[in-house]
Parts: C-alpha cells; sequence; structure tokens
C-alpha cells in the first residue's frame, strides 16, 4: 500500500461568497490546491484570495492554466496555434507568480485545466507547448497531468517533475482517459464511489471503469472538483478514509 499521497483540489473558479468559503474550507482538507489564473475562469480577487488563504494552511500552490475560453470554462477545444497558446499560457501563469510573489509564496507547480488538459494528454504537440511554457514561466516546476498520458514525455523534454495525477470523482474509460462530461456516467456522484476509488487509487488497487473493465492506474496525486456536488463533503469522507487506512497526504513536491 502506498503510504502518502497527493490530494489536490482545483479552486478558485467561482465568484461566489459560498464558493469561496467553500474552497477555502476545501484547502483544509487536501495537501495542494490549482488555482485558476483568469484563462477559464479567476480573476485578481479571487486569486489573491485563494492565495492568502493557502499560505495560513500551508498548502502547496498551483497554476491553473487553461485555454482562454471563459465562456465554456474552458471545457471545449480550442483552434489556436501553438505560438499563440504559449503567449497565453505564459500570460495567465505569471499573473498568478506575481500574485503569489506578493504574498511571498512560490508557485510549485503547473496543471493545465479542462479541455486543454485532457487534449494535451494526447497531443505530444500541446504537451509540450504547456511544458515549455511552465518552465520558462517557473524554471523547474512540476507538471500535473493524467497519468498515462503524453504531459509525461513534455515535462521530461523540459527537465520538469511530472506529477501523474488521477480522480476521485471522474469515471475513466477503458483506455484510462476521463470519460468525456457530455456522457451520463462521466462523474462519480456519489460519496461512496467517489471514496472507494481514492482508497483504491491510493492504495495502488485497480478501480472500475466505464462499462465494467477493471484499470490499474498510477497517481501520485488524487484530484476532487471542487465544484461537483458534494465536493466538501466528500473531501472529509475521503480525508477521513485515507486517515483511516494508514495513508499519509502530503504534496508530492
Amino acid at each position: 500500500m502506498t503510504a502518502k499521497i497527493d490530494l489536490n483540489s482545483d479552486l478558485g473558479e467561482h465568484e461566489a461568497s459560498d464558493a469561496i468559503a467553500r474552497d477555502i474550507e476545501i484547502m483544509n482538507l487536501v495537501s495542494s490546491v490549482n488555482i485558476a489564473c483568469g484563462g477559464h475562469a479567476g480573476n485578481e480577487a479571487t486569486m489573491s484570495l485563494m492565495l492568502k488563504a493557502a499560505r495560513q494552511r500551508r498548502v502547496a500552490v498551483g497554476a491553473h492554466p487553461s485555454y482562454p475560453d471563459r465562456e465554456n470554462f474552458g471545457r471545449t477545444t480550442m483552434k489556436i496555434s501553438p505560438e499563440d497558446l504559449y503567449d497565453e499560457l505564459c500570460s495567465q501563469i505569471d499573473m498568478l507568480v506575481c500574485f503569489a510573489s506578493a504574498e511571498s509564496m512560490k508557485i510549485d507547480h503547473v496543471k493545465p485545466h479542462g479541455a486543454l488538459y485532457n487534449d494535451a494528454a494526447d497531443d505530444k504537440e500541446l504537451a509540450n507547448v504547456v511544458a515549455h511554457a511552465a518552465a520558462t514561466c517557473i524554471p523547474g516546476v512540476a507538471i500535473v497531468g493524467l497519468s498515462g498520458g503524453a504531459m509525461r514525455a513534455a515535462a521530461r523534454k523540459y527537465r520538469l517533475p511530472f506529477v501523474a495525477e488521477a480522480f476521485a470523482d471522474r469515471r475513466y474509460d477503458a483506455r484510462g482517459r476521463l470519460v468525456t462530461r457530455d456522457q451520463e456516467d462521466a462523474l462519480i456522484e456519489d460519496e461512496a464511489g467517489r471514496v472507494a476509488q481514492a482508497l483504491a487509487l491510493a492504495s495502488r488497487n485497480r478501480i472500475e471503469a466505464s462499462g465494467g473493465d477493471r484499470l490499474k492506474i498510477r497517481a501520485d496525486s488524487i484530484c476532487l472538483h471542487s465544484d461537483t456536488d458534494g465536493a466538501l463533503e466528500s473531501a472529509h469522507a475521503i480525508r477521513k478514509a485515507l486517515d483511516a487506512a494508514g495513508i499519509s497526504v502530503a504534496a508530492p513536491v
């Protein structure tokens, strides 16, 4: 059994006061956070709030850049040149770095969001653009990407640490890719199912994929999305289950 796992969440993606309060409460349960930096969501106020809260709770902080697509929350593939995407990602990452510097904080990792995350798992050119932008903005920063995807090789190319990520609240297909959100079984909606998947991933056991296949997915970090229904309650349950299983929760870098 794995003695240690990172538990992370994507935060700062919604501006409503209840969403901000939920995100901050989730920080008490995870070891690293990924802060939206303007591409799909997030603004100066949310970035500053999330950074201050993360510093107080001593959790690792990552940039969560995306396609420049606030209209679709970064969940739609965009046709954009590698050069323009590189510039866009650098702009987003640099913005969070600037706010972090003002708080005397450093950015520990970069994790692409949504469609860019999924596209980069299968597109080597896209993966290289993400890794290049990250390496330019924050030399030596870790890259978080889908376990088994192209981001690992891209991180190696730019001499960056790679953190293999899996999800507690998303269903996988037989290839080890996330079931797309337009499919009925894309989300694991019940708390028990999320806890079971998180424990299996942290313990290096097989999980049940869509269609009944059994998959073994390597995970250095497990993500629980903050804006899925019942996310806070699931975060409490997952953390409690990991603690009970003797699996320590700690940032990977």
